[in-house]
């Protein structure tokens, strides 16, 4: 279910919230669903449970996931991305990044977009990504 990948320069807690709302949005983990205990998650993750302690975190900050004391950690039923401000800027920020090196590669604009379809595309059940 979560990958992590250790030579990544995202820190691994970003990493664990990111496959987590990754898979809610594919649909691999619907509302209302149990998520592994922290304990759980860090030894199938190998990493520390402090790190997973810091994603779930995140996580219920966002509004996400909710722990129900005594039953456990629960995707939230009433879970909807919601668009932030500040978010929404770092994505710019993001954006503009990734622009920058498509027309390094020598990307046209209808390639980039095209790339970017193919992920909505994948993350909504669709035709896999276009890496070329």
């Amino acid at each position: 279910m979560i990958k992590i990948d250790p030579r990544s320069s995202m820190p691994i807690y970003e990493q664990i919230v990111a496959n987590i709302k990754e898979a809610i949005l594919k649909g691999i983990i619907s509302p209302t669903d149990k998520l592994p205990s922290i304990r759980e998650m860090a030894s199938m993750l190998v990493t520390n449970p402090n790190t997973v302690s810091k994603a779930y975190s995140e996580l219920e900050r966002q509004g996400v996931i909710e722990t129900l004391r005594g039953r456990g950690t629960f995707v939230c039923e009433n879970f909807r991305p919601k668009l932030e401000e500040e978010r929404m800027e770092t994505l710019i920020n993001t954006l503009k990044q990734v622009v920058l090196e498509a027309r390094y590669l020598n990307l046209t604009d209808e390639k980039l977009c095209n790339i970017i379809k193919g992920m909505y595309g994948n993350l909504e059940g669709g035709e896999k990504s276009d890496k070329n």
